[in-house]
């Protein structure tokens, strides 16, 4: 099946399916749906039933229907067509057989090298079957590996009837990395007991707890005035928002947290003396902390609206997802059981809190849990991203085991 897997993820991560932040629409980009469209042509070539493309929220459902004579859990598998913020036109893959340990030139003309200097992980990888960009775009590990892996354990499947094995449906959504696709993910359709993702990294990743998430868009208004008659007039909206950002606990950003550590992040920013948009990123595990940090944040706001005679300072803020581990816990059997598939691979599990969010924070919170399996990837969302063959294997194997033990149990 690992040849096959290859080709299909260099196929797959060829493909520009960008997600557009700014769009209105869900699919955020007409590449995705065109995308969709192909991927469902697929999976009915290869012999899965009940393919539908829903175009009322850009996903993309099969079904491989159950071999044996008893009841068993309906289990579900997901990944995200869409890449991330960033250079996604021409994807060259570069493939690198029996990786010997050393730099990687990704591309010669352009003297682009990834070193094992600045990425000592690349050591893990020897004599493995590496995957790269060519240095000018990201690879779309994040998620056409997680989808190829998925894909390809269906195949295996279907060539092989004699495996038993309950009823699987597998959902391939749009727009993960801006956080929206899975909003209109219809789990009551989709009629799963429990899922996974595959949207981790390294093998051996594994996630049932995440970020509680909320986002802040402040505009700051500003009054311009000639600097040289500026004073008692002049508002510096530029000066203002810096000011703000330097209000809150510089002590609590990303770059200096880790584990279950919350942060605050400015996103983004934009403007002139006149006004300024900013957008900030509000992240806690705990719920009472999440919910004491958004607190700060509306009164930082009122703190400074205070020291105008008309407020200066306008906040929009709203939840993004929450900590999938709130509702997971109270019961473990979907976590228990990937586990358990990992260890009967020889996969030892590495289980920590992640600090971001995936589709399956917001498709659990709907009422169907669902945590999240590793890939084989690293260095995601830019020129440097890699995944081995090996890891994608890995991933797939994960993927059949786990329904190995369920029809067995």
């Amino acid at each position: 099946m690992y040849e096959p897997l290859l080709n299909r993820f260099i196929a797959y991560a060829k493909v520009n399916t960008r997600s557009n932040p700014h769009s209105s629409t869900i699919p955020s980009t007409p590449s995705q749906i065109d995308f969709a469209l192909n991927l469902a042509e697929e999976l009915k070539k290869i012999g899965l039933d009940e393919v539908e493309y829903n175009e009322d929220n850009g996903f993309v459902t099969a079904t491989l229907p159950s071999n044996v004579d008893k009841d068993v859990p309906v289990i579900g598998f997901l990944a995200h067509i869409d890449t991330a913020d960033y250079a996604a036109e021409n994807i060259q893959p570069q493939v690198h057989r029996n990786y010997d340990g050393k730099d990687i030139l990704l591309n010669e003309e352009l003297a682009i090298t990834m070193t094992v200097a600045e990425f000592p992980q690349l050591k893990n990888y020897v004599g493995q079957t590496v995957i790269t960009t060519d240095g000018t775009t990201l690879l779309g590990a994040d998620d056409k590996a997680g989808m190829a892996s998925i894909v390809s354990a269906m195949e295996e499947y279907i060539k092989h009837p004699e495996r038993p094995h309950g009823k699987i449906r597998v959902a391939f959504g749009p727009d993960e990395e801006i956080g929206t696709g899975a909003l209109l993910f219809d789990v009551e359709h989709f009629d799963a007991d429990f899922a996974y993702t595959l949207d981790s990294g390294i093998v051996g990743k594994f996630e049932y707890e995440t970020f509680n998430a909320a986002q802040a868009e402040i505009t700051f208004k500003g009054t311009s005035v000639h600097p040289g008659s500026a004073k008692d007039s002049m508002v510096n909206a530029l000066l203002l928002a810096a000011q703000f950002a330097t209000a809150l606990p510089q002590e609590e950003v990303p770059e200096k947290t880790e584990g279950y550590e919350g942060f605050y992040m400015l996103s983004s920013q934009v403007g002139t003396i006149d006004e300024v948009k900013a957008t900030y990123i509000i992240r806690d595990h705990d719920k009472r902390l999440f919910e004491n940090r958004k607190r700060h944040f509306k009164e930082l706001v009122d703190q400074f609206n205070s020291t105008f005679d008309q407020p200066r300072l306008s906040l929009k803020l709203y939840d993004q997802y929450y900590n999938m581990r709130d509702i997971i816990e109270k019961d473990m059997y979907s976590v228990d059981l990937a586990l358990e598939a990992y260890r009967e691979l020889g996969i030892e599990p590495d289980v920590k809190p992640f600090r971001g969010g995936t589709d399956g924070s917001i498709i659990t919170y709907k009422g169907l849990p669902t945590p999240n399996i590793f890939t084989g990837s690293e260095n995601l969302h830019g020129k440097y991203e890699f995944v081995t063959l090996e890891g994608m294997e890995k991933a797939a194997d994960v993927v059949m085991k786990i329904i190995e033990l369920t029809a067995a149990k």
